[in-house]
């Protein structure tokens, strides 16, 4: 049965493709690009002579169906302008829809914006939160922000030159003055990877030019309160004295001086 196969192409340096991915681009009886102009290009540079339809984000709904009669015929590959198709771009709809009717979808892997930057941020990437391109309004984008605060994860976002430093603004507005990683034109001829707090990077980036990936430091992890020990063990020692059960002593304690349960249990044991 046909195959709808979703094909990574390069984010900037063309011989980032793979050789699968060539391959399957010179097989197939159709490719879905959501820019014909930089896939030909690309097809151009290898030499690719293939049968192009354009899909993106204001066709969608036109070209799905148009896409889902030619997987009856044959193998069609999907492409996004650059990078992984899927991510951040109107894939999603068709591999739904494919899948929804039982076409087969692989993936062709290779480059990717965002495990590019996460490669190179020098920020932690055991865990990460990825939330594509922020919203374009100030009170949209900080209330996400908000809603991300408090994650230990690194978040990793997409922006555009010109809504650069207004973005900056609002992460350092909302979030302090955290550690970033802006990673600009990744694998092209101007690449650029800025390290530091995030003020640092507003005022580095003045005149902001080309595609950009923030990579963000998660929230630190809150530091335990300060245990004003003697206090607290008189009052346990007192509870104790009265006969109060262990964990009814504990937790009235740690009620009361606002602290964590587990610091007041483990002054309890020194008792």
């Amino acid at each position: 049965m046909p195959t709808l196969y979703l094909v990574a192409t390069p984010i900037g340096n063309l011989e980032d493709i793979t050789l699968r991915a060539l391959r399957v681009l010179q097989e197939v009886s159709l490719i879905a690009a959501e820019d014909t102009r930089t896939t030909r290009k690309l097809l151009s540079h290898y030499g690719i002579k293939a049968r192009l339809t354009s899909y993106h984000e204001h066709n969608k709904g036109a070209k799905i169906p148009y896409i889902l009669a030619a997987l009856q015929h044959g193998d069609v590959a999907l492409v996004s302008e650059a990078g992984t198709p899927g991510l951040s771009d109107p894939g999603y709809d068709l591999v739904a829809a494919a899948a929804e009717t039982g076409v087969p979808v692989t993936t062709v892997p290779g480059p990717s914006a965002v495990v590019a930057a996460l490669a190179v941020s020098g920020l932690p990437t055991r865990q990460f939160t990825y939330v594509g391109f922020l919203p374009r309004r100030s009170g949209e984008r900080r209330r996400l922000l908000s809603a991300l605060a408090p994650r230990p994860q690194t978040i990793v976002a997409l922006e555009s030159p010109h809504r650069l430093l207004a973005t900056l603004a609002d992460l350092l507005a909302v979030l302090g003055d955290r550690r970033i990683a802006v990673c600009r034109e990744l694998t092209k001829l101007h690449e650029e990877v800025f390290r530091g707090a995030i003020s640092e990077a507003i005022a580095h980036f003045r005149e902001p030019r080309g595609e950009f990936t923030l990579v963000l430091a998660g929230a630190s992890e809150p530091a335990e309160a300060v245990v004003p020990t003697e206090a607290v063990l008189a009052e346990l020692r007192q509870l104790r004295e009265q006969g109060v059960a262990p964990r009814q002593a504990v937790t009235q304690v740690a009620q009361r001086f606002g602290l964590p349960r587990r610091q007041v249990y483990r002054l309890w044991l020194q008792l």
